[in-house]
């Protein structure tokens, strides 16, 4: 019998200054049996910090041909591909190909992650936008996050600030481009 997703549940209060969008957002996510909590989180947060009409979660997780996290206008058309975690060079190019912004983010060493990259094809690298978080912020959050969550996500002059259940964490979001 196969393993199934566990259903996490997150209440978010998402206030990001920096972009001028405010939002409640009630989301059920599902972990995937080989997903590391830390992955789900960063999705989360990419979820959050990428936010605007049409974004959803794509179905990237369970091995399809879509992204992390996807966001469509209103006619279905593709207008941003956001990938987490260290997604090999051709997804990236993929992505970029496909719509008119592509952002990775990563829980992981973003140095590491762009060191794949290199010497590889990615289309428009000068636009693709690598965004990762200071050292063991990821894994704070992953350790206060429950089946249902509270979660209060703010943003300002580049700083992260997130509540959730409780414990208050904060980092700045690093941002580096692919090219």
């Amino acid at each position: 019998m196969a393993i199934g997703a566990t259903i996490h549940t997150f209440e978010i209060q998402l206030s990001d200054v920096d972009r001028g969008v405010y939002e409640q957002l009630s989301l059920k996510v599902a972990q995937h049996p080989s997903e590391t909590l830390p992955f789900m989180v960063t999705r989360v947060l990419a979820l959050c910090l990428e936010h605007e009409d049409g974004i959803a979660f794509g179905d990237g997780i369970s091995g399809g041909d879509e992204p992390a996290v996807v966001a469509r206008d209103l006619t279905g058309s593709l207008t941003a591909w956001i990938e987490v975690g260290a997604p090999e060079a051709e997804r990236v190019h993929r992505g970029s190909m496909a719509a008119d912004r592509t952002v990775v983010y990563t829980h992981r060493d973003p140095e590491r992650v762009a060191g794949r990259w290199s010497g590889k094809r990615i289309h428009r690298p000068e636009d693709v936008r690598l965004v990762s978080f200071d050292p063991g912020f990821i894994d704070a959050v992953a350790d206060a996050v429950a089946r249902r969550t509270t979660m209060s996500v703010s943003v300002t002059e580049g700083t992260l600030y997130v509540e959730v259940n409780g414990t208050t964490l904060s980092t700045a979001v690093h941002e580096r481009r692919a090219g």
